[in-house]
């Protein structure tokens, strides 16, 4: 009962203090599964412009990017967050993956040292998190070791966590099995680059708050 009664204590602090500060949603997930389109979507829809540029090359954001002060509405509620776009989570860069890209060697390795950089980064910068997206493309396997990586260390920090299991307007994209791998968070199916169930993504979001 004791026990019970901390963990209500606890949240209710945990909620009390989140609203004071401001609060702070980070995308997460591996390289090329959306976090930078999300984040263009999500600023688009409130702000009216880009966060950053896209692109097809994995590893392109390097950096931690945010954009401050944006205000969601949705049924009558209200949330102001910092959203923070972090670089793609690998487990292992290799320079080589850079040249098949088209890159000449002393620029992959620069590249690659940039990534990995960016990678150590987003990790440290989890411990600032009030919550956390984790977005995946819904058309690959998510039983990968770099999702499991990046979900075990959400669990250890006890962070709420959303899953937008993107690119649901491709024909492989496969929901039910993101759902599967991680059945203790809510998941919504979202096409970040055409704008599909972006309402259904907000009402998860506020659901997370």
């Amino acid at each position: 009962m004791i026990d019970k009664i901390k963990d209500i204590f606890n949240n209710f602090f945990n909620k009390f203090m989140r609203k004071k500060k401001d609060m702070k949603i980070g995308l997460y997930g591996p390289p090329n599964g959306g976090k930078t389109t999300l984040a263009n979507r999500i600023c688009k829809d409130w702000i009216g412009e880009d966060m950053g540029s896209v692109s097809n090359v994995a590893h392109e954001t390097r950096e931690i990017q945010i954009k401050e002060q944006i205000n969601i509405k949705s049924k009558g509620k209200e949330l102001t967050f910092n959203l923070i776009d972090t670089p793609g989570i690998a487990t292992k860069i290799d320079y080589e993956e850079f040249i098949k890209a088209g890159m000449k060697e002393k620029e992959a390795k620069k590249r690659a040292k940039e990534a990995t950089k960016g990678v150590i980064d987003s990790i440290k910068w989890l411990d600032d998190m009030d919550i956390v997206i984790v977005v995946l493309d819904s058309t690959i396997d998510p039983y990968s070791q770099v999702n499991i990586t990046i979900i075990g260390n959400l669990q250890a920090r006890k962070i709420p966590v959303l899953i937008a299991a993107n690119k649901i307007d491709l024909k492989k994209s496969k929901i039910k099995k993101v759902e599967a791998a991680f059945p203790q968070y809510p998941v919504i199916g979202i096409s970040a680059k055409y704008g599909k169930s972006m309402d259904g993504f907000y009402d998860k979001l506020f659901e997370v708050a």
